[in-house]
């Protein structure tokens, strides 16, 4: 049994490595002076340490701006994703209400359907609006989801009946059991939808490549591909960008896992 223990840490150390390395060389190429990273065979570390490329992203190619705009877009969205999808998600789960069941259904159902068909219609509704080329445009997507409603119906599931019979029973009404017995329980589930939304707004190009015309209000993924363009042979200056990229939504998932695992496996537990 030893023997077996060992084999298996070696094992999941080798895999931890090994999905770890391109993090780490990026992170190390993003420090080495121009030109050193297209030698070959590639170093793993700078000969000489620099903060050139970072500099020049910030002093030059206005990242500061676009770091801006991604976590402003990413806050509002998981702001407003959690006030439409938690109420809801708990109205599926607790309240009785003509259809839910067979609306719920339907919902669910259209969960095959993939996201990019509704691409050109919704862009061209809010053309019709006038809010492309605006935050509020680029928000539109994430106002709801129906993965989110389905994550927190599911996890609401385990609430029991009689605690919240209990709650009326004693006079509360609808909203004071929401904010003061609901929202406390869900706490696990709503950080997990939160840390989703999160993560999937920063990291989403599509969409704001789309409707985003105006390179000021260019978010990450969109101005780092247009950089691209311009400094293709400098890949130094790219890790420097993808850096700054993955760095903060990777510190926001080490900070909150221990939410994001709870909320991940307490959902199918009912009881």
């Amino acid at each position: 049994m030893k023997i077996r223990s060992i084999l298996l840490n070696l094992a999941v150390a080798l895999i931890a490595l090994i999905v770890l390395f391109p993090l780490v060389w990026m992170a190390s190429v993003s420090f080495m002076p121009t030109g050193e990273a297209a030698t070959f065979p590639p170093p793993l570390l700078p000969s000489r340490w620099t903060l050139e490329h970072y500099q020049d992203l910030f002093l030059n190619q206005g990242m500061g701006r676009y770091l801006w705009n991604s976590f402003a877009l990413a806050t509002l969205a998981t702001i407003l994703a959690l006030s439409f999808t938690v109420p809801a998600g708990y109205a599926f789960a607790k309240l009785k209400f003509t259809g839910r069941e067979r609306l719920f259904q339907f919902l669910v159902a259209a969960l095959v359907v993939p996201a990019q068909i509704g691409t050109l219609p919704l862009f061209l509704m809010l053309k019709g609006m006038g809010l492309v080329n605006t935050y509020a445009g680029a928000l539109v997507p994430w106002l709801a989801s129906i993965f989110g409603l389905f994550l927190v119906r599911q996890y609401a599931l385990s609430i029991p009946d009689e605690m919240l019979e209990a709650a009326r029973i004693d006079g509360a009404s609808e909203g004071q059991i929401f904010r003061r017995i609901v929202l406390p329980t869900l706490q696990p589930i709503i950080v997990t939808l939160g840390l989703f939304v999160f993560l999937g707004s920063w990291n989403d190009f599509l969409w704001p490549l789309i409707v985003l015309t105006d390179q000021s209000n260019y978010t990450l993924p969109v101005a780092l591909a247009a950089l691209s363009r311009e400094h293709v042979q400098d890949v130094e200056l790219m890790m420097a960008g993808a850096v700054v990229t993955v760095a903060p939504v990777l510190i926001l998932f080490l900070a909150l896992q221990r939410y994001y695992i709870r909320g991940m496996l307490a959902g199918s537990v009912k009881g």
